[in-house]
């Protein structure tokens, strides 16, 4: 199958993680987009108390009505920091990719590539789409890539969470599913 991977924290995971998925899904023609909650990532810290199987579970909710996007546990599962190069390398061991995998990056972390783990041998594995998360422009980089001719929406996990402790409005910036387990397990609240 074609396929696209979408990492990330997802603290929690937005309706704006899943238009981007599916937006990069029809323009390159994927069949599937595996969106892939990292354990702990290398280049951020968790914020607040939700664990990585509560992100998990977002995710996995997050994907219920769709039928190109995958939740997908590797990093979850492997636990410690997780790496791009290993979560391609894991997707490429199932044996059910057609061609080249790609990975989504946003520009906003495209500009340190090359100081991720295995930076080239990952350009080998994987076909690097860039997503517009902070400019509307095409910016200029070194390194084999396409850009995805996406919208950017101004909605973020952190401004989710902050919403959610202060009481303001964010029920519609999520998928039901992750309204319903972020208020069933009292999420983000402190």
């Amino acid at each position: 199958m074609k396929t696209v991977i979408l990492g990330g924290t997802f603290n929690p995971p937005h309706i704006g993680h899943l238009f981007l998925a599916e937006e990069i899904a029809r323009q390159f023609g994927y069949e599937r987009v595996l969106i892939v909650p990292s354990f702990r990532p290398s280049h951020k810290e968790v914020e607040g108390e939700v664990s990585p199987r509560d992100r998990w579970e977002m995710v996995v909710r997050s994907c219920e009505d769709s039928d190109i996007l995958v939740p997908d546990d590797c990093e979850i599962v492997r636990g410690g920091i997780s790496y791009s190069i290993d979560t391609v390398e894991s997707v490429l061991k199932r044996g059910d990719v057609t061609g080249k995998p790609g990975l989504i990056i946003g520009d906003d972390l495209f500009r340190s590539f090359p100081t991720w783990k295995n930076s080239g041998r990952l350009l080998e594995l994987c076909d690097l789409i860039v997503a517009h998360r902070e400019s509307p422009q095409r910016l200029d980089y070194p390194y084999p890539h396409r850009y995805a001719d996406n919208i950017i929406l101004p909605i973020s996990s952190t401004d989710i969470r902050r919403r959610v402790r202060s009481g303001r409005p964010w029920r519609w910036l999520v998928p039901p599913g992750v309204y319903r387990y972020i208020e069933a397990k009292r999420l983000y609240r402190s």
